[in-house]
């Protein structure tokens, strides 16, 4: 490890670290546009510059090694000039346009300019103008205010994996731009947002819409997904005004997904905000909540407990899904379920529904099977780990589903699930590559396991991972990766089936019969609701969507920005969301919603309070209380062993933008999806 003296202090780092990281370990921060952490070294900003001993001039301290013995000054007059100069002639054709720029207030550009920038200007030629480019309904483009600092080049390459985005031209004509002038095709591109230093490319749907110290931040976690990225909502009074990644190198790093980031839009549209009831003509009226209340429990009495279900949508926090299954406890009903999807899952096994690498696993796994599962839609940011770990240490990937571009190159063994029967039986080539790997991963996705087949194609994924020493001491890579940002936390809280209880093709099945009698669909859309009319239907949640369209009784709820709430990601990581607004009209928190009705009907819960609620939650899981946890999960016998049926395995999704009831009800996902399908970049099955 070298050791080197910065402005006489001596400091040791770690082999191949940088001038520019020695520099910050010792203390003093060196200014920079085009070095990023996390993207590979451009060195061509030269703002960073630095003196050290016997060099004949300042050096680029993000691109130089630090060596043992170095004498680096960075404040000595020779380096305040350069870096004067530096800042001089980035400014020279940067359009000064503060006043009007998206970026002012968090600009790299703004900010150092403060510290290194001269008061007045000596260039009075004409500027340098530079035609906008299009980059696709999310990325606003002011290509004028360019430094050329290559941040968002390297980010499409390196990390979205999407190599669309290069220069053209040379010198004072070189310009940054899509290739073909089309809509940038990644699931991650608002990042360059983010690492953009300057004012170029600034966020579309939040024009001119905020200044950043107007806003009130609040740290949350992000639903659009399971992997329960960490997110910043910007409010302003009542309303979402954007959202922005947050630090979490266990999760999403600093990086969050298109739809993560600007989905919240549709937080404002095609709202409930009032209770409705379904009068005898068939129409929904508005009505109190005594009134909506008191049709559910008139219902209740003729259903009684053997005609009574409940299922639970993909965006419902813990304590939400332990005050419904607290009621339905108190009911009597056993028909309850928290995958609408069908997913063969068994919460008796916590193993068995984790992804039991973890996210940080990615980056070590040395072979990967993916089954049923097209991760760059269905867990963007996590993707990105595995494309990491495939260029770092060429991981041999191999995939059984639906033909797809995941950004890394992968074996695709083909779409019919009997592969899976070959590799568990040792006759498949990739059996072998799994077996001779030290850290073997099996990533099982829910294309898979809402098959028929799927709790025998689980059993076949634990048998592979037996065979394949996929499990040791200090490494498991068995996973699942799931869809639904509430699934982990339901099967946790074991909202399934009871004895004798209905999962969700049960409950469909016999609400389709009438012999169930009222059907409770809390935040679930993606239920088929075609064959409900002969049951009564209570839809609980926030928007008006599939399931408030066969509702016999409307409660509104509260969206994900506007309640406190536990959720579970998929490996098993407890965090927690906070409110950042309120939510609109007589619309009020899922759980006080419950315990209020529990009370109409004389059964009423045990917690006044949302921390009451939460104590009993943690009492009845105690694990759910680790915050920012995961905690480890025995691995036991689970899965079907029955014959596979025939036929291809699908994706979770078909299309990566409008998957819930939010991003359906988002403009600007609609205008993602459009771009995408004209420009021939979606990423799905369709």
């Amino acid at each position: 490890m070298p050791k080197l003296t910065v402005n006489g202090i001596e400091v040791e780092v770690e082999d191949g670290a940088t001038i520019l990281q020695a520099c910050e370990e010792a203390g003093f921060e060196i200014p920079r546009f085009c070095y990023h952490e996390r993207l590979s070294i451009a060195g061509n900003c030269r703002m960073c510059l630095v003196d050290m001993e016997r060099a004949p001039k300042p050096v680029a301290s993000c691109a130089m090694p630090a060596g043992d013995g170095m004498v680096i000054d960075t404040q000595s007059d020779r380096v305040k000039k350069a870096r004067e100069g530096v800042m001089e002639f980035l400014l020279v054709n940067h359009p000064l346009d503060c006043p009007i720029c998206d970026q002012g207030g968090e600009c790299d550009l703004q900010d150092q300019a403060m510290g290194y920038g001269h008061d007045s200007s000596r260039y009075v030629e004409n500027k340098r103008a530079v035609d906008e480019k299009h980059m696709g309904p999310l990325i606003k483009t002011v290509m004028t205010r360019c430094i050329h600092c290559t941040r968002c080049v390297r980010f499409a390459t390196e990390v979205a994996g999407v190599p669309e985005l290069g220069a053209i031209g040379r010198g004072e004509n070189m310009e940054i731009t899509t290739y073909l002038e089309k809509t940038l095709a990644s699931e991650l591109s608002a990042n360059v947002i983010d690492l953009c230093p300057v004012g170029a490319l600034t966020s579309r749907p939040y024009a001119f819409v905020a200044r950043p110290w107007e806003l009130t931040k609040v740290e949350s976690i992000d639903v659009m997904d399971a992997q329960g990225s960490n997110i910043r909502v910007d409010a302003r009074a009542s309303q979402v005004m954007r959202i922005m990644p947050r630090l979490n190198e266990a999760v999403n790093e600093e990086w969050i997904s298109d739809k993560a980031r600007y989905a919240h839009d549709g937080l404002r549209r095609q709202r409930l905000d009032t209770p409705y009831v379904r009068n005898k003509e068939g129409r929904l009226e508005k009505a109190s909540w005594d009134d909506a209340f008191a049709a559910i429990a008139g219902q209740l009495k003729k259903a009684k407990a053997a005609g009574t279900a409940a299922i639970i949508g993909d965006q419902v926090d813990a304590e939400t899904i332990f005050a419904m299954k607290s009621l339905m406890d108190k009911i009597g009903s056993v028909h309850m379920d928290c995958r609408q999807d069908g997913a063969k899952l068994s919460a008796k096994a916590r193993a068995s529904y984790l992804f039991n690498s973890t996210i940080e696993g990615c980056d070590d796994a040395d072979a990967i099977l993916i089954v049923g599962s097209n991760p760059r839609i269905e867990a963007p940011v996590m993707n990105a780990r595995i494309r990491r770990n495939h260029l770092l240490n060429d991981v041999a990937i191999a995939h059984i589903g639906e033909a797809a571009d995941l950004t890394y190159p992968v074996s695709h063994l083909g779409d019919e699930i009997a592969v899976l029967d070959e590799i568990a039986a040792g006759t498949h080539p990739f059996a072998k590559t799994l077996a001779e790997a030290k850290k073997p991963m099996i990533i099982l996705g829910m294309g898979a396991l809402r098959r028929a087949d799927g709790a025998a194609i689980l059993g076949r994924a634990k048998q592979i991972a037996d065979d394949t020493g996929m499990v040791a001491s200090d490494w498991n890579g068995f996973n699942v990766l799931h869809v639904a940002a509430s699934r982990v936390a339901g099967l946790d809280l074991g909202f399934v089936p009871g004895k004798g209880g209905y999962d969700v093709d049960g409950i469909v099945k016999h609400a389709e019969a009438g012999e169930i009698k009222l059907l409770w669909l809390l935040g679930a859309d993606e239920v088929p609701t075609a064959g409900l009319d002969k049951t009564f239907v209570v839809y609980q949640g926030h928007h008006g969507d599939k399931g408030a369209s066969v509702a016999d009784v409307i409660l509104p709820g509260a969206a994900y920005t506007e309640k406190d709430g536990t959720y579970v990601n998929f490996e098993g990581r407890v965090q927690r969301a906070q409110r950042a607004t309120f939510a609109p009209g007589d619309a009020k928190d899922d759980w006080a919603i419950l315990r209020a009705f529990s009370a109409v009907i004389n059964k009423t819960l045990p917690f006044d309070s949302f921390e009451a609620l939460r104590e009993a939650m943690i009492e009845a899981v105690p694990h759910l209380g680790d915050v920012d946890d995961i905690t480890p999960a025995k691995w036991v016998k689970f899965g079907g062993a029955g014959k596979l049926q025939s036929g291809t395995v699908p994706a979770a999704l078909d299309q990566f933008y409008m998957t819930c009831p939010i991003s359906r009800a988002s403009e600007t996902m609609a205008e993602c999806l459009k771009a995408a399908r004209e420009d021939a970049t979606l990423q799905a099955a369709e």
